[in-house]
């Protein structure tokens, strides 16, 4: 059985704590007197926010280095095995969700569908699920039910099958090979129902661009949802273009990648004019030995010591492979918060390390908003509150502007913390109203969006 999974997000996304962040005596949090969130804090939460349209910034990478992304996309999986021939749906797609989804799910996926008729020019539907099959059916179920078959997977999508029950019967067969596909024909979705509706979301995004499109994963992208990093949560404009050009005419099912490699450069020329520009670098190769390290360090079942080894290898592997790109940045941004708990100095100047990095390949993007929130969280706890308010002031635009709302809430619970450490407090009264709104769609519950906003105020001395 290959299926495509989105694996669980790493240590290093916000809704798995800040528990590590230091304050000035370099003690853990965890270790400080806990100042609770108020009754008034988190009762009676307002409704949940949710984001308007997207507007995905177009790639800004030049066509030749975008067409060696989507080459090594489309022919490869995570696990590194060849997909010799191209797969897609050939014809107009229809996408039904199985009877019990979560309430939010119908209304994110008719704005997906929204979006991939609209910028990769995917002729898609969503169809009742009483109509019978479609192209590509979506259920959901307890994460617990479906860690049981695929253990490490938060979501995850199979060929060939229509239905839970057929992939269950059919797990360990051919039939779930995607790489002995000629044609797709049918295709489900595997989603979690019982997590917070910005994770189902994601969930969604990246699962059904794998059913339409490119099935693999590179950590050296800094601008695609196809990258284990999970630092973005919705489909980028990268993201669009690559599925545009999947679908294109121009291609086909059952070509393969030295006939692909033949048209592509004529169909992103016609698609993305303005990357006409400038030539590829042919990127270093991941080494395995990188990829087991930073699994390691951010994966389960491992001692801290032992995962800021692994970051630190990581780094140094990086390194002398010559990787300067995202995959460097990520190592020191992995270290970094692996880091926090034990000593300060290197947790930051690690994040800085990867910022720098970011700042060069990725200005002004989600990357730099979730350092700038960890070193937000840093200033406060170590009293600086000017310094956690101009940081939070940096990072709010781009997590706002990449949907990402358990990120988008802890930066404003970290503001809310600063203003009144400033003596605002009616400014912070609004601001922190404004992270539970945002906190209600990234973290669900009423009870783990007053957990994260007791450990923010924990921060502040």
């Amino acid at each position: 059985m290959t299926p495509v999974v989105r694996l669980f997000p790493l240590l290093f996304v916000v809704a798995l704590g800040l528990s590590g962040c230091v304050s000035t005596s370099g003690a853990p949090v965890r270790e400080v007197a806990e100042r609770r969130a108020t009754p008034e804090q988190v009762g009676g939460l307002p409704i949940a926010n949710t984001f308007g349209p997207a507007r995905p910034e177009a790639p800004g990478r030049s066509n030749a280095e975008i067409a060696a992304d989507f080459l090594d996309l489309s022919f490869q999986m995570e696990s590194g095995r060849v997909i010799p021939r191209l797969s897609r749906f050939e014809g107009p797609v229809t996408v039904r969700i199985a009877p019990g989804a979560p309430a939010t799910l119908p209304a994110e996926l008719d704005r997906l569908i929204g979006r991939l008729r609209g910028e990769a020019g995917i002729d898609i539907r969503r169809t009742p699920y009483a109509e019978g099959p479609a192209s590509i059916t979506i259920e959901t179920m307890p994460r617990a039910q479906m860690q049981r078959f695929v253990p490490e997977a938060a979501c995850f999508v199979v060929p060939r099958v229509a239905s839970w029950a057929e992939f269950r019967r059919l797990r360990n067969s051919r039939e779930m090979d995607w790489t002995t596909l000629g044609t797709r024909e049918q295709v489900a979705v595997f989603l979690p129902s019982d997590v917070p509706p910005q994770e189902i979301r994601d969930c969604l995004h990246e699962e059904l661009a794998q059913a339409l499109g490119p099935l693999n994963d590179l950590y050296r992208l800094p601008d695609s949802v196809f990258n284990d990093d999970n630092f973005h949560a919705v489909l980028t404009g990268f993201d669009m273009l690559v599925l545009r050009a999947y679908y294109d005419p121009a291609l086909r099912s059952g070509m393969t990648r030295s006939e692909v490699a033949a048209v592509l450069p004529g169909v992103l020329a016609r698609l993305n004019p303005r990357g006409e520009r400038g030539g590829a670098t042919t990127p270093a190769a991941t080494p395995r030995a990188w990829i087991d390290a930073i699994e390691t360090a951010l994966g389960p079942g491992t001692r801290d010591a032992q995962r800021i080894a692994a970051a630190e290898r990581a780094v140094t592997l990086a390194r002398q492979a010559g990787m300067s790109d995202a995959r460097l940045a990520f190592s020191y941004f992995a270290l970094g918060r692996l880091s926090l708990a034990t000593d300060a100095e290197a947790s930051v100047n690690a994040f800085l390390a990867a910022q720098n990095i970011y700042d060069r390949i990725a200005p002004n993007g989600i990357h730099a908003a979730h350092i700038d929130m960890q070193l937000a969280a840093f200033a406060l706890s170590s009293g600086s509150p000017e310094d956690a308010l101009r940081l939070t002031g940096r990072a709010m635009p781009a997590a706002t502007a990449f949907q990402n709302a358990s990120l988008l809430s802890t930066v404003l619970m970290i503001r809310a913390e600063a203003l009144d450490a400033l003596g605002r407090p009616s400014e912070a009264r609004q601001v922190r109203l404004d992270s539970l709104a945002w906190g209600r769609y990234g973290f669900g519950t009423n009870a783990a969006v007053g957990a994260r906003l007791t450990e923010v105020a924990a921060l502040a001395p």
